[in-house]
């Protein structure tokens, strides 16, 4: 809404008459700078406005930000599809007229009502303009975009201009001067194109399973401004103006999270900020798997009886062999199944969730079975370094050393990875029982955490989480895989050394005086059953046959349902 025409006295009186106009409800009046909580209701329109813009302002930007709930911002009282923007996190540019000291527009809610945060930023002639050159739409639109998945998310946003005037900051004072100016040009020709700019990707992590309104407001006032944003985000990548204007990050269902983009000028030395945007990774409107109910019943019973079982491990494995073996012949087939079923067909969680359990234990049946009949113990180590192995690489990868560019390729990482995960079994291939014993403490105590990690928030579960989304996701090659590292995780950390480093000491001094593995179980039962039937003096040998032994339980079983025949005297005795 602008009057090009009317000098700064006749823009303001007009301005105040529109706004006396409408209802003290209707109204909201903001501070330049200044973020100030509002609530919007549905399919309500508000009038928002802003006075006394400084005349070196050469542009504005405005900004709101609700929880979840899809707000509409329009310099138009009836807007148009090209003439609005929408969102969870809209933000729209406004270019000041000469003597414009203040703006007026509209803004409603457009799926309920809720509470919003909103703030205008001012910037300068020399600033980079965040979404100067955005080309489909009648609005400059300064919003960061971001659309996610179980797997990843992408961060997009439009590409900027550079600022109405060049030179340096000691002649701000002329800034004012430059209002109502020919936009810069947004092609890659001469000295004023875009081609120089630089854009800087940030990421600012909210506290790990917190999804509370206050905090994410406090949180969106760090990540808002240039040197805010510096000072607390994270920077993920450094886009030139000839990238694509697009990145992909890793997507973490429940965990809060803040990107922002600062376009910065090298010529001028000056940048400017982009509306930051949240996400939580999961839907606070679906009925089901939404942000409060992601933890299903059935994962907590899987995982839990799979960390119980590996604490047990992380103990006692070696001294049980046979249950250690079904163990990990369970996680062996049980992961190798999850990734086919998701990849080669569509099915309901639930429904995968029990046919891996059900793979896995035929894995860990066949496994045992291998070693009961066989007694390889090559082999059967050979699927525990295995284990071990893919353990470790996804530790890697889950480091810094994950985000190398080479490693977008993925037939680098695949190659990497399973050179790594190969690794371990071979090095290990002439120490057996070390090979099993550091297996059962490492693979046992991360068990342990990733049972923990449904009742409480872990980043430490993305060690194996974030290589199974690449098994699963073709795209999720270029995607970067930061995790948030708060008190809870450091916590846990601190737990998986005290079992891993304790499980594995303690499984060392047990079986220091122990042969290095039982003897081959098929044998000695071989053995023993020969025993019994040529040894006259053994018990076992005048056994009945299985036959006669089942026919007398069950007689057993009847007399319990045998009323008793009382017997003797039947008349009671005189006293």
């Amino acid at each position: 809404m602008s009057f090009p025409g009317l000098k700064c006295a006749g823009w303001a009186a007009l301005l105040l008459h529109l706004v006396l106009s409408q209802s003290p409800s209707d109204r909201i009046e903001f501070q330049l700078g200044r973020f100030q909580e509002v609530t919007l209701f549905e399919n309500k329109t508000f009038d928002a406005f802003l006075w006394n813009i400084p005349e070196e302002v050469a542009f504005i930007i405005i900004q709101v930000h609700t929880k979840y709930i899809r707000t509409l911002l329009s310099f138009y009282k009836v807007p148009t599809g090209r003439t609005s923007i929408s969102g969870q996190d809209p933000g729209l540019l406004r270019s000041l007229k000469p003597e414009e000291n203040a703006s007026i527009w509209h803004l409603r809610s457009l799926t309920g009502n809720t509470s919003a945060t909103s703030v205008i930023l001012p910037y300068y002639a020399r600033d980079p303009v965040p979404g100067g050159c955005s080309s489909d739409s009648n609005l400059t639109d300064a919003s960061v975009h971001l659309q996610y998945n179980l797997y990843e998310a992408t961060i997009s946003f439009a590409p900027a201009s550079v600022g109405y005037a060049s030179g340096s900051r000691s002649d701000q004072f002329r800034d004012c001067c430059y209002r109502g100016t020919v936009p810069p040009s947004c092609d890659y020709a001469g000295r004023g194109s875009r081609s120089r700019l630089q854009y800087d990707v940030y990421q600012y992590f909210l506290p790990e399973t917190d999804m509370n309104e206050k905090d994410l407001f406090i949180s969106l006032q760090k990540m808002a401004e240039v040197q805010q944003v510096e000072a607390n985000g994270i920077k993920l990548f450094s886009l030139g103006a000839q990238d694509k204007a697009s990145v992909a990050v890793s997507s973490i269902p429940g965990q809060g999270v803040i990107y922002n983009v600062i376009v910065k000028d090298p010529e001028t030395n000056m940048s400017a900020a982009y509306t930051p945007a949240h996400m939580y990774g999961c839907s606070f409107t679906d009925k089901l798997d939404n942000c409060y109910t992601q933890k299903r019943t059935s994962t907590k019973v899987f995982f839990v009886s799979v960390g119980l079982v590996g604490l047990f491990v992380c103990f006692f494995g070696h001294r049980y062999l046979k249950t250690e073996l079904f163990f990990m012949g369970f996680i062996f087939l049980g992961f190798l199944s999850f990734v086919l079923i998701v990849r080669l067909l569509v099915m309901d969680y639930d429904v995968v969730l029990g046919l891996v359990a059900v793979s896995g234990c035929v894995g860990g049946s066949l496994l045992v079975m291998c070693w009961w009949r066989s007694g390889s113990v090559a082999f059967c180590m050979m699927v525990i370094g295995l284990v071990l192995g893919y353990l470790l690489s996804s530790l890697i990868f889950f480091t810094p050393l994950g985000n190398i560019k080479v490693f977008n390729n993925d037939a680098v990482f695949w190659v990497t990875f399973a050179s790594v995960t190969l690794l371990v079994p071979l090095v290990f291939f002439s120490f057996p029982r070390p090979l099993n014993i550091t297996t059962c403490g490492f693979v046992g105590s991360y068990a342990v955490i990733l049972a923990v990690h449904n009742f409480v928030y872990t980043s430490l579960a993305y060690i194996t989480l974030n290589t199974l989304k690449r098994a699963l996701n073709d795209n999720f090659n270029s995607a970067y895989t930061d995790v948030p590292f708060q008190m809870n995780d450091y916590i846990l950390i601190s737990v998986w050394v005290v079992l891993l480093v304790s499980g594995i000491v303690f499984q060392f001094h047990r079986e220091k005086e122990q042969p290095l593995f039982p003897s081959n179980p098929y044998q000695t039962w071989k053995r023993e059953k020969e025993r019994r039937q040529t040894n006259v003096l053994d018990p076992s040998h005048h056994m009945p046959p299985i036959k006669d032994r089942v026919r007398s339980m069950l007689a057993d079983v009847k007399q319990l349902f045998t009323k008793q025949q009382p017997a003797g005297e039947q008349t009671p005795l005189l006293l």
